[in-house]
């Protein structure tokens, strides 16, 4: 039965059992769900649905997985965790690359898979409460050199032009921004914005830089404000 008062989850898959042992273990958790067994599908129901989180397999008939992300991430800022029996590196990185959120390998725990799925909700929903209060709330920002977090309004600004980036990208940046020259662990980020651990996943951090980098940076070989710290980690430079 269909509850409006819950989260919905769209699970994505070709395999029925598969998508039968997502379902009953969410629905325990007390999320309702929809599913789709091809890519095609997977992109209508999103966007006329418009679930709160997506779990997708990579490999899917009429379109695949990474296309149909895209192709999602391009007109809803949903949180997408990609399911994969693929544990290359290369689809890792593709994935969070075409705004992916979150990637866990098939055959994967029941438990962790609901750990990262209630820690994406986590971040999505914090979101949004601070955008529908953000009218009743003085403005909060961070300022740093050529650079503006607006909080409240969830906006970033490099120089005075605006900077559309993910959730995601957004919590990576402001928990930088907070403490200008301070070098963060990629562990440290993983905690702290992902909100668990991740198995000392790091490679995962380098990607949502890379990707924060190309937004924000006039040269990304050369970053004058998400600076690299080698061997140690990241920060954000302070004016001179």
């Amino acid at each position: 039965m269909y509850d409006e008062d819950k989260k919905t989850i769209l699970i994505v898959d070709d395999e029925q059992s598969i998508i039968d042992i997502l379902v009953y273990n969410l629905k325990k958790e007390g999320y309702n769900t929809i599913e789709a067994n091809d890519g095609a599908t997977a992109v209508e129901m999103a966007l006329e649905q418009k679930p709160n989180l997506i779990l997708l397999d990579i490999m899917l008939p009429k379109m695949d997985g990474l296309t149909a992300c895209k192709k999602i991430k391009n007109s809803l800022n949903v949180p997408i965790l990609i399911l994969s029996a693929k544990d290359e590196e290369l689809d890792k990185i593709v994935g969070l690359e075409l705004g992916a959120d979150d990637y866990i390998t098939k055959p994967f725990s029941v438990r962790e898979l609901m750990a990262r799925v209630k820690a994406n909700l986590r971040k999505s929903e914090v979101v949004s409460v601070v955008q529908e209060t953000k009218d009743e709330k003085e403005e909060h920002r961070i300022e740093v050199g050529d650079l503006l977090l607006d909080i409240d309004r969830f906006e970033v600004k490099v120089r005075g032009e605006k900077v559309d980036l993910t959730v995601r990208e957004f919590e990576v940046l402001k928990y930088l921004a907070m403490q200008p020259g301070q070098i963060v662990s990629r562990e440290l980020l993983l905690e702290k914005v992902w909100g668990y651990e991740y198995f000392g996943d790091i490679r995962t951090v380098d990607v949502t830089v890379r990707r924060i980098r190309e937004k924000i940076e006039d040269d990304t070989t050369n970053p004058q404000i998400l600076v690299t710290k080698r061997g140690v980690g990241y920060y954000i430079a302070k004016p001179e």
